[in-house]
């Protein structure tokens, strides 16, 4: 069971590139696509999701060629966009058996235990009579998925799914997805980097329309031991330390302001050692100057392309 996605392109009429060229091959399980708003990571899953053509490329899943046969491809779909519209004045278990009955479930009996088993597994079982209205953002999103697996998929998507949830409810929604993963090719689209790291064992990251690297997240971790480096700098001074070193964050930490650098090997200039993490991983690849490299480490997945550059964001 997997996904292949080849050499897919889209440029829309305003002449936005929004993807370019992208190969992915995608198997059962936890996918992250990790990016930046505006990366194309929407046009990507509206693609595979049947709503948008590509000028150019192929999308199979296993033998299904999900641009020729979209039919084939929506029986075995799940898809929680990142913006959709609920009844406000229904209540979830009556909303969740009509979406069962335009899905084809028309049988009562069956109906009913596919909705009471949904509604369980989404933690919703408790809030089944109360009006979607009154629901928490949490609550609608856990709602969105109960929806999407209905019909059992074996291709689901989400589109930036916790972007606004409290830690609680994230939390919760990514223990459901993970749940999802084992069973199912499970795509988790977001530009949320402890998303990823938490939850999928493959993980490609894209930045205007190409992919800028496909790895392992942890074999991409480990490329990076030894190559990043920290310290505190005045934040007067943080120019001059981006002329004279590849500066890869710089955020606020204990109010002091702490920069990571890149560098395959110490730095001086103050510099110490750090541990990588998935957000050093992400920022290298996004840096148009530096590029993961897949003999140092990142190969179990790999450098899409032959000239992935580093994470930028």
């Amino acid at each position: 069971m997997s996904l292949r996605i080849e050499r897919l392109s889209k440029t829309y009429g305003n002449g936005t590139v929004a993807l370019s060229d992208v190969t992915l091959t995608i198997p059962r399980g936890m996918f992250g696509l990790l990016g930046p708003n505006g990366a194309g990571k929407s046009t990507l899953m509206r693609i595979i999701a049947t709503l948008q053509e590509p000028d150019s490329g192929s999308v199979h899943f296993d033998e299904i060629d999900a641009i020729a046969d979209k039919p084939a491809i929506r029986r075995i779909l799940g898809y929680l966009p990142q913006e959709f519209g609920l009844y406000k004045n229904v209540s979830a278990e009556d909303l969740l058996d009509h979406f069962a009955v335009l899905k084809g479930i028309i049988e009562k009996t069956e109906r009913r235990l596919i909705v009471d088993r949904l509604l369980e597994q989404t933690n919703l079982a408790a809030d089944r009579h109360k009006q979607l209205g009154g629901y928490s953002g949490g609550m609608r999103q856990r709602f969105g998925i109960a929806v999407a697996l209905l019909g059992r998929p074996q291709l689901i998507i989400v589109d930036e799914p916790t972007a606004g949830l409290d830690p609680a409810e994230r939390l919760r929604f990514l223990n459901l997805l993970a749940e999802l993963g084992q069973q199912a090719v499970v795509i988790l689209s977001t530009h949320i980097v402890e998303d990823v790291s938490e939850l999928c064992s493959r993980m490609a990251i894209i930045d205007r329309g190409e992919i800028r690297l496909e790895a392992d997240p942890l074999a991409a971790i480990a490329a990076l031991h030894g190559r990043v480096y920290q310290r505190a700098v005045e934040r007067g001074d943080l120019q001059s330390y981006n002329d004279r070193h590849a500066v890869i964050s710089t955020k606020l930490f204990a109010g002091r302001t702490m920069i990571r650098v890149l560098a395959d090997a110490a730095p001086g200039d103050g510099f110490e050692p750090a541990l990588p993490s998935l957000e050093d991983v992400y920022f290298s690849a996004m840096r148009p100057a530096t590029a993961l490299v897949p003999d140092r480490g990142v190969e179990e997945g790999t450098a899409s392309g032959g000239n992935a550059a580093p994470l930028s964001g």
